[in-house]
């Protein structure tokens, strides 16, 4: 029998529309979908402005407290996906991005888009498995 949770974490931004921060499936090990994440500090409520590099490193942070809200970690992250308002920003991003998932490596997927929520530089979602 599959076992679907919704997570939910204050460390993390709320959702700003009819979605869950992550969804977790034990069946029976797990496996955690974490939302397209940007860079909204969850103590304040607002956008963190600046370069890509201050947008990435909250856009990541709230990643990782979806993450730990699981009991998981980003050393158990295997898929991520990032969606970026400007390409000629991944040389930036991707040193922030290393500090985080330089030692776990998974598989990624970085696209320039037209448009994010709120006009940020940076959306980024992830899959997690773990035990």
């Amino acid at each position: 029998m599959v076992k679907r949770s919704v997570i939910y974490t204050e460390n993390a931004p709320q959702p700003i529309g009819p979605y869950s921060q992550g969804i977790l499936i034990e069946n029976p090990n797990k496996t955690l979908f974490i939302s397209g994440q940007i860079p909204i500090d969850p103590e304040t409520g607002k956008l963190v402005k600046g370069e890509i590099t201050e947008q990435a490193r909250q856009a990541i942070e709230n990643l990782v407290a979806v993450l730990e809200a699981a009991g998981a970690t980003v050393d158990d992250v295997v898929k991520v996906n990032v969606y970026l308002e400007d390409m000629n920003d991944f040389g930036e991003f991707n040193k922030v991005y290393e500090e985080y998932f330089g030692r776990s490596k998974p598989a990624r997927a970085v696209v320039q888009v037209a448009r994010l929520p709120k006009d940020v530089k940076i959306e980024i979602e992830a899959i997690a498995m773990f035990e």
